[in-house]
């Protein structure tokens, strides 16, 4: 799921949000205000409550929200079940690009360029009610196809789009480590990400993406991000959204 091309045509950006009760043929416009990437893990004692307050997220209509799990506290007693280092390594970048090599969970990033304390909702909430992306989409989907655009905006430098797939609930039942004996309910927990394509700001565009590939287990779904980098580094998501069969 981090290399293996699923797109049939990219010229540039893709958007989804709020498909379940979309139809057939119907073409819909959409304008998230923030994308919520939660770094967290389940050895760290300190992260159910931003967990909670994730799956909380989760469930407004403008928001876009992520659990990733990283790998760096599975020596503690607990391997997460989630975690992979590719997910670490994001959490670093981002700490890199604001010139920090610090890292901890839980901690959340809003839009890719502000950092909260995961754990701390007034701070969280204040984050995401003052978050905007700058970008919208038009949605359309078929009965195996969802097609989505986005115009150009010369105004914006170009960006990377990503595809991120998710579990929308997970059980587990914590053995050992710090949650030892806890059974926790993990909400938009990341799979897989990948990179699609460019997003040209002078040209905007086109992506279809095959559903029976991108989701191909129960209680799976999966986001479109389009994120700015400098350096290689990640910047400033311009667009994103989600979609649930």
């Amino acid at each position: 799921m981090f290399s293996r091309p699923l797109f049939a045509s990219i010229a540039g950006a893709a958007l989804l949000f709020g498909l379940s009760a979309v139809t057939s043929a119907e073409t819909i416009h959409f304008e998230p205000k923030a994308v919520v990437e939660l770094f967290t893990s389940q050895g760290c004692a300190s992260c159910p409550p931003a967990d909670a307050l994730l799956t909380s997220l989760a469930d407004s209509e403008d928001v876009v929200a992520l659990a990733y799990h990283v790998d760096y506290w599975d020596y503690v007693g607990w391997k997460d079940t989630f975690a992979h280092e590719a997910y670490s390594d994001r959490q670093r970048a981002y700490a890199k690009s604001w010139g920090s090599s610090r890292i901890y969970t839980p901690q959340i990033v809003v839009n890719g360029t502000r950092a909260v304390v995961g754990s701390r909702r007034n701070e969280v909430q204040d984050a995401v009610d003052k978050a905007h992306l700058p970008l919208t989409m038009d949605v359309a989907l078929t009965d195996t196809m969802l097609k989505v655009s986005v115009p150009a905006d010369p105004s914006l430098s170009d960006a990377v789009i990503w595809l991120v797939t998710y579990v929308d609930r997970a059980d587990v039942k914590i053995d050992s480590g710090e949650n030892a004996g806890k059974s926790m309910v993990y909400t938009q927990v990341v799979t897989g990400r990948q990179m699609m394509g460019m997003w040209e700001s002078d040209t905007g565009a086109e992506l279809k993406l095959p559903l029976s590939e991108v989701l191909a287990t129960p209680g799976a779904g999966l986001a479109v991000i389009v994120q700015q980098e400098r350096s290689g580094l990640p910047g400033l998501i311009l667009a994103a959204a989600a979609y649930e069969p």
